[in-house]
């Protein structure tokens, strides 16, 4: 029982910055998953299982608080719903472990883009439609990274629209939780055929479900309170933080290197919000 419990806290707490980022309610909740005993392939399966109700209460939520871009949506969530299926069942079959080093590389130059553009206060530009010839790749790949490593939707195409100022935070924010309902259906469905019924946990899924709902409205209402350059700045170090974990990991980084790594990430992202926040309360 206490597991179960363990498994709902999770929830919660990864629900409530997905939805209040746009990202990580796969990577921290698939974090716990596997400290909790449950193999990489099953515990990719649960967040899947479980984000397909989280997601729809998220999206619903960030609907209701005018936080998504209906053009960029229809774009992104189809694409990444075939992306994602065709992620599950091969992540059934195939280990793919050692694509995951680039994928966090990839990410980590992009929280560095996103913390340079928000420190230059360019956030408030107005959004534009993005053009369907890259959206649709950027769905691809972020299905298709989202089912193969338990997490990434949201660090992918959250990122990538912040990036390209396709929309402001707030807005990515928004459109990717809502797109996520049918990228999580379609896992979801992949994950059943490559592994049955039988061997995906159901428990441990309602339980994830629970502490997910919970948080979901919570972080819908938070996105629109905080200002769009503080959003795009803790947006940007947060997946410095993530990415700069999984690499060191995946290089064999000693505890106390990855801990001071850590640290000094945590530090920066402090400092620069503190002192973009001095520098905006002085010229207001």
């Amino acid at each position: 029982m206490w597991v179960l419990l363990l498994v709902s806290i999770a929830g919660f707490v990864a629900q409530l910055i997905d939805g209040s980022m746009g990202m990580a309610f796969g990577v921290s909740a698939t974090s716990l998953l596997l400290l909790l005993a449950y193999s990489p392939a099953a515990a990719s399966a649960i967040v899947h299982f479980a984000e397909v109700v989280t997601a729809a209460v998220s999206g619903v939520s960030h609907i209701k608080f005018g936080n998504v871009h209906w053009p960029t949506l229809a774009k992104i969530a189809i694409p990444g719903s075939v992306g994602a299926f065709g992620g599950a069942v091969l992540l059934s079959n195939l280990d793919l472990s050692a694509a995951r080093p680039w994928t966090s590389a990839i990410l980590l130059v992009l929280g560095f883009v996103i913390i340079a553009r928000f420190v230059k206060a360019r956030a408030q530009r107005a959004a534009r439609d993005g053009r369907k010839r890259w959206l649709v790749p950027l769905g691809l790949v972020g299905g298709f990274v989202d089912s193969t490593g338990g997490g990434g939707w949201g660090p992918v195409v959250t990122t990538s629209l912040t990036v390209s100022s396709v929309l402001l935070p707030r807005k990515a924010i928004g459109t990717t939780n809502a797109a996520e309902f049918a990228v999580a259906l379609s896992a979801s469905t992949g994950f059943l055929i490559g592994l049955g019924a039988s061997s995906i946990p159901w428990d441990a899924v309602v339980a994830l479900i629970i502490g997910g709902v919970l948080a979901a409205p919570v972080a819908a209402w938070v996105v629109t309170k905080i200002p769009q350059q503080m959003l795009g700045l803790v947006v940007g170090f947060f997946i410095v933080f993530l990415n700069v974990r999984q690499l060191s990991l995946s290089l064999n980084f000693s505890g106390i290197a990855i801990g001071t790594l850590l640290v000094l990430v945590v530090v920066a992202g402090l400092a620069t919000v503190i002192t973009i926040a001095k520098r905006s309360k002085a010229q207001r």
